[in-house]
């Protein structure tokens, strides 16, 4: 029996249309978009389907993403009847993730993402941090080059041979370099208004906490993969220190995704724009079915042929 894993991809993804499609052909992604719009005070149909500047910035960019992946998930379990044995999301797609597995409502899950960008946005002012790729290099090899300068931390695991740090701009300029020397293939610094997932962000992942213990939380009703641990959350306690210290945390996408191998998933459906999770695990497994769920044709596809 096949089991199934749901990923949701982080920022970064975005782009302007994602989730047209389904606002204009199903009353479901239309309702979870309008309700957004309610929530927040502005216009999310408008913000994700046409070329605008605030779809890019931070504060922004995370409701948009966490309320179209959530309305294309929707769409998808209503229309194949699929269902996920589990689920895990990239930094940001931890919350959609949420959503999957129960633990949190489709609106607290918007709300709460609208305030962790804002949090994050005014963290660190813009020019001061700053995240870089490093390409073929093993995770040991960076952490040591690492040890040896202050301000920079590894941001992302996304799988092997790609792995993402982040911290004050100097420093990251200086561990690009001595990472270059110490054999790494290409170190490419990244467009980003901020050092996400670095120490400097330990404020706000403590402020997000504040604001999270204001947010119902449930068990999951099916565990999820949490990116500080990349381990299964069964207990609902868990969810709020992990949502808070995530902010500031590495995100280990790659060791989440063979704790999901390890426990026997062989197909991860990405739900969201882009590709950018099937390209992870592509280069993490060949052994596993991929499917990307970021059109209303590819759910009408995947109803023809099925899982």
């Amino acid at each position: 029996m096949s089991r199934i894993a749901f990923i949701f991809p982080g920022q970064g993804a975005q782009k302007a249309g994602m989730g047209k499609d389904f606002y204009d052909g199903t009353s479901t992604a239309k309702e979870i978009f309008d309700r957004a719009s309610g929530l927040l005070g502005f216009s999310m149909p408008e913000l994700c389907f046409t070329e605008n500047d605030r779809l890019d910035i931070t504060e922004y960019t995370q409701a948009a993403m966490v309320t179209t992946s959530i309305a294309m998930m929707k769409v998808l379990m209503e229309e194949t009847g699929i269902q996920p044995d589990v689920t895990a999301g990239l930094s940001l797609g931890e919350y959609c993730a949420l959503y999957a597995a129960g633990v949190m409502s489709a609106e607290d899950a918007i709300t709460t993402v609208r305030k962790r960008g804002i949090l994050m946005q005014e963290a660190v002012p813009v020019g001061i941090g700053a995240m870089a790729a490093v390409l073929a290099m093993e995770a040991e090899k960076i952490e040591e080059v690492l040890k040896e300068i202050p301000d920079v931390w590894i941001a992302n695991y996304n799988c092997p041979g790609q792995i993402v740090i982040s911290g004050k701009k100097e420093a990251v300029e200086t561990a690009c370099e001595k990472l270059k020397a110490a054999g790494a293939k290409r170190t490419i610094m990244l467009n980003v208004s901020g050092p996400f997932h670095s120490g400097m962000l330990k404020e706000a992942g403590d402020q997000l906490g504040e604001f999270l213990e204001g947010i119902e939380i449930q068990n999951p009703r099916i565990p999820y993969v949490a990116n500080v641990t990349a381990a299964y959350v069964t207990e609902k306690e868990e969810v709020k220190p992990l949502l808070a210290k995530q902010v500031s945390s590495s995100v280990k996408w790659e060791q989440s995704v063979r704790a999901m191998l390890a426990d026997g998933v062989d197909t991860f459906v990405e739900i969201g724009p882009g590709k950018t999770l099937a390209g992870f695990i592509k280069k993490i497994t060949k052994d596993v079915k991929v499917v990307n769920i970021d059109s209303l044709e590819a759910v009408r596809a995947l109803k023809e042929s099925g899982l």
